[in-house]
């Protein structure tokens, strides 16, 4: 699993908490920058999605040239 997913995904989840309390204590700053790091971490995560595949693609290709030879 790439670096990115993981900080992706710990991002994600700190943006929700911290938007949550926004909402419960009536902060719109607060909120703003959860739903702002909520962003952040869904977009870092997707990265990491994407270099997940292109390695899962690379290493497929490998093993493909490999039983052909």
């Amino acid at each position: 699993m790439d670096n990115d997913r993981v900080k992706g995904k710990m991002d994600d989840v700190k943006g929700r908490a911290k938007r949550q309390v926004g909402e419960w204590t009536g902060d719109e700053e607060t909120q703003a920058e959860g739903t702002m790091d909520q962003a952040k971490g869904k977009v870092q995560n997707a990265w990491g999605k994407l270099q997940d595949a292109g390695r899962d693609a690379t290493d497929k290709a490998d093993d493909k040239d490999k039983n052909a030879a």
